[in-house]
């Protein structure tokens, strides 16, 4: 019998940890400046920090496809100071294996997760079912050492289910909007993609993190994941971007001109109000994790959603 989501998790992960996210920066920013040329001592500042968990980028739809193969990637963005904000060209291994010794050398932690970047050759788009997503990351484990495997924390099918952004293969009919992980539509995939996983690593917790709604996990029945790891921000459960004047601008300064210039007074002028609103939200994903006796995992919080160094940004 397989062992409860809370036993099967404890048991992998051993202790209470503080997890961050690198998404897929640990493999695209290793110019000379970009942070993560040298992951050995990126993982000794992470350390440094307080941190000993990772959840991290695994690229399964281009894994699964050639591990080895030089993938070329368009940006997603030029504004922000996470992954590459011009072209550029990747391969995934031996580089993950190599990450995952780094790791496992340090006694770090590392959930795998997917933010399905898009390649030339749009292999996102091939993805047809939740059957095949989960064969894809069957193979991403298989690809990985076998040695490598007790680092791994968690696999997370994917970043953000269902953002349009990061699964723009999951197009079900009436019932979509972008995001909405507990339609009947989305909860069939994951229901699907979960039990198809589970058949080939049974001992692996798996789940898909989330960035909306997270009201509906207090009333939405939860039997295909094996942990919560809903992402949560004040900026995103408020009316603090509207109020600034940001919009996700991905290729314009506009947006960030608009927080240098107003985030922080709006911030100051009345700091009890926003922490009240993230207070609340923060007890709400415990009350949700108690309600299913599911462990809770959060690698995304707290204030802004986007930030980057930079002039008038030092707050």
């Amino acid at each position: 019998m397989r062992p409860t989501p809370m036993n099967l998790f404890n048991d992998r992960i051993g202790r209470t940890r503080a997890i961050t996210m690198w998404d897929f920066s640990w493999l695209e920013r290793r110019w000379s400046g970009a942070g993560y040329a040298d992951i050995p001592r990126a993982l000794d500042e992470l350390i440094e920090r307080g941190y000993d968990a990772i959840r991290i980028d695994a690229y399964p739809h281009l894994v699964s496809a050639d591990a080895h193969r030089e993938w070329e990637l368009p940006p997603c963005w030029n504004q922000q100071d996470w992954g590459s904000p011009a072209l550029t060209r990747v391969r995934i291994q031996p580089h993950l294996d190599a990450f995952l010794a780094a790791c496992a050398e340090r006694d770090i932690g590392v959930g795998l997760s997917t933010w399905y970047r898009e390649d030339r050759t749009q292999r996102r788009t091939h993805i047809l079912t939740p059957e095949q997503q989960a064969d894809q990351w069957v193979a991403t484990l298989r690809a990985i050492d076998p040695a490598l495997h007790k680092t791994i924390l968690y696999v997370d099918l994917c970043n953000e289910w269902p953002l349009d952004c990061w699964a723009p293969f999951f197009r079900p009919t009436h019932d979509h909007t972008s995001g909405n992980w507990a339609s009947p539509a989305s909860l069939d995939w994951l229901r699907r993609a979960t039990d198809r996983f589970r058949a080939a690593f049974p001992s692996m917790p798996v789940t898909f993190s989330t960035c909306t709604v997270p009201e509906r996990y207090l009333d939405t029945p939860l039997p295909s994941v094996d942990l919560l790891e809903p992402h949560l921000w004040l900026a995103n459960n408020s009316d603090f971007y509207a109020r600034v004047g940001y919009n996700y601008e991905r290729f314009s300064s506009v947006g960030y001109e608009n927080v240098a210039a107003r985030a922080e007074p709006l911030y100051r002028a009345d700091p009890a109000h926003w922490q009240t609103i993230l207070r609340e939200r923060i007890d709400l994903l415990a009350r949700c994790g108690r309600t299913h006796k599911l462990p809770l995992v959060t690698t995304e919080c707290w204030a802004i959603v986007d930030y980057k160094d930079g002039p008038l940004l030092d707050w």
